[in-house]
């Protein structure tokens, strides 16, 4: 076959490698983000925090923040007076201030606790230390032979976080070296004993028993004997709010099973739990929300933004050297475009916040229940930009707002269609039913069929089954077991 040449047109989309940085920037968290940087910081010595906070890539010269809009009016002074003038200044707006820095705010030392502390020091105490621990104490302050402590601690390490002893006891025995000839009565006396210790109710082997030995621990009375013969024969017709039955029963009337019902809400089903180790997460907003002349404001969080430089001493180096290095060329060309893409991220940020805010108003104003519907792809016409983009931009990233923390994706929903031809938001359907929950008569609680009902009275046309799952998702039980006497 004879060969032939051909000339083709085609048109490719490749991604540079300042775009690619640039969109892994925009889809990463703060914390995320934040370390990204640290190993940028490592590996290139043209790169440095400017923590001077310098004018160059200052956060503030880059976006409409409230202490900026006046500052911009200003006319420019000398650099000694605005040195002079930053250590005077806090790097917070003053506009924004929160009251709780203010003066009257009292006064943290650091040392013993505030007067209107109201903490609990069991609770700082049951933080630091484990369950184990503090039942290893009681222990050693326990009068016993070698062999019962011995056994003691054996069934102390038995314990799960909520302090149950989940392992039936003829598993635990059959652990045991023979050679020690221990019997299975010494292990039912050293659970015994664990079952005097401090919390009560711990070293229990199931709910029913835990809440028994709460009951046990208190003062002897009518109801205290009613809710503990509840606990030991009737419990599981108390958890399904049969009341009917339980009162033949008992022979008990309404006002002794309210009582007794009452007292045993009160008791700690997971003793154990207060002495888990759990490990605190905190939330960075990278965005905050204000109300600054009558309009909501969203502004980039100071403490979201890394402030980067280039290193001015390399910088000079560099520009010295008549041929020039490649190295650090390309790790100074490679620091200017981390610096710009990070001021691009949070312009991006803020751009969408601002549009999110501007369209959400309602909700800053009177909450849940005035969320309108909203969908990435508004945002994104309005802002010129593309839907995945804005779908990075709301992933992991939090507003910070007079009504909580939320993550920018909260703000975004479906929405159900009203009588009148308009749209109703999922979020807000919530906030009503659970409004509706919130205030409904115990003694004859709301159905899901009555609450579709009440909000079709209202104009929004949701199904039964919509609200079964919204009341589910509310973590709101179904209307059996809502009911009280």
């Amino acid at each position: 076959m004879k060969p032939t040449l051909q000339l083709r047109l085609s048109q490719h989309l490749a991604l540079t490698p300042q775009l690619q940085q640039s969109i892994k920037l925009l889809q990463l968290s703060t914390v995320e983000m934040q370390q990204e940087l640290e190993r940028y910081l490592l590996e290139n010595p043209m790169l440095e925090r400017d923590d001077d906070h310098g004018e160059t890539f200052s956060a503030a010269q880059q976006f409409d923040s409230p202490g900026n809009q006046e500052t911009r009016s200003e006319p420019a002074e000398p650099r000694e007076a605005s040195a002079e003038r930053e250590q005077e200044v806090p790097n917070a707006p003053s506009e924004v201030d929160d009251d709780r820095w203010s003066s009257d705010a009292g006064t943290f030392t650091g040392a013993g606790r505030d007067e209107d502390d109201d903490s609990d020091p069991q609770d700082i105490h049951s933080g630091s230390t484990s369950l184990r621990d503090h039942l290893g104490w009681q222990l050693g302050m326990t009068q016993l032979t070698e062999r019962d402590r011995e056994l003691v601690r054996f069934l102390i390490d038995a314990l799960d976080d909520d302090g149950y002893l989940s392992t039936p006891m003829a598993e635990l025995w059959e652990t045991l070296p023979p050679e020690y000839e221990i019997e299975i009565e010494e292990l039912d006396i050293a659970l015994r004993l664990i079952q005097n210790f401090d919390p009560i109710g711990i070293g229990a082997r199931n709910p029913q028993e835990c809440l028994a030995l709460q009951l046990r621990a208190l003062p002897a009375d009518e109801i205290r004997n009613l809710a503990l013969i509840v606990v030991d024969k009737y419990l599981e017709l108390l958890a399904a709010r049969d009341y009917v039955k339980l009162r033949r029963l008992t022979g008990a009337d309404d006002e002794a099973l309210k009582a007794a019902h009452a007292l045993i809400t009160r008791l700690n089903p997971r003793p154990g739990a207060r002495f888990a180790q759990s490990e605190a997460r905190y939330i960075t907003p990278d965005v905050m929300v204000k109300k600054l002349k009558g309009k909501w404001t969203a502004y980039i969080n100071p403490d979201a933004y890394p402030r980067l430089r280039i290193n001015r001493l390399y910088a000079e180096i560099l520009s010295r050297q008549r041929r020039g290095n490649a190295n650090l060329t390309g790790q100074l060309q490679e620091a200017r475009w981390l610096i710009k893409n990070v001021q691009q991220r949070f312009d991006t940020i803020h751009r969408v916040t601002q549009a999110i805010v501007d369209r959400q108003r309602q909700f800053f104003e009177h909450g849940e229940v005035a969320m309108r519907p909203l969908v990435l792809r508004e945002i994104a016409d309005i802002l010129g930009l593309h839907e995945s983009t804005v779908s990075r931009v709301t992933s992991q990233k939090y507003m910070a707002t007079p009504r909580g923390i939320f993550e920018l994706k909260y703000f975004f929903g479906s929405h159900v269609a009203t009588d009148t031809g308009g749209a109703c938001s999922a979020t807000a359907i919530r906030a009503l039913i659970k409004q509706l929950v919130g205030s409904e008569d115990g003694k004859k609680p709301l159905s899901d069929s009555q609450l579709s009902e009440i909000l079709g009275q209202q104009g929004i046309v949701v199904a039964r089954r919509t609200v079964a799952k919204y009341r589910e998702l509310l973590n709101i039980p179904p209307v059996n077991l809502r009911k009280t006497l």
